[in-house]
């Protein structure tokens, strides 16, 4: 019996030792602290194109769908569409800080064309027709 015992007390403190390292490690949890702490974070699948990603900055959340395309060599995502439940909390944002954002999505999606939602829309057509 006393055996049984220490056997469940062990498998107990192995279950919660795992669920506090899959806590720890969990993307969705990093980027709330970091919507929370206003820094950067970029939360992807690349594996899995149906599944949106997800970029922190500065308190803001942007949020990406992707679309399956064909580039010269393959299959590929070529068409980001970029935007944010939250427009009012874009006071501040400048155009170099949308052009930081581009950089960073085209490191993990050379070939795609990003393209943004409105207000940011107007901000970058600006600087096309100047």
């Amino acid at each position: 019996m006393a055996f049984l015992i220490r056997l469940i007390i062990i498998a107990l403190i192995i279950y919660l030792f795992y669920r506090l390292l899959k806590f720890i490690f969990d993307p969705k949890r990093k980027l709330d602290a970091a919507l929370e702490s206003g820094t950067y974070y970029f939360h992807d699948d690349v594996g899995n194109v149906r599944k949106n990603f997800f970029i922190a900055m500065r308190g803001v959340l942007f949020e990406g769908e992707k679309y399956l395309g064909t580039t010269k060599e393959a299959f590929d995502v070529v068409s980001i569409f970029v935007w944010t439940e939250t427009p009012d909390k874009l006071i501040g944002f400048s155009k170099e800080d949308f052009h930081f954002l581009e950089k960073e999505i085209r490191m993990n999606y050379p070939d795609a064309k990003i393209s943004w939602k409105s207000p940011i829309e107007q901000l970058m057509k600006k600087e096309e027709e100047a």
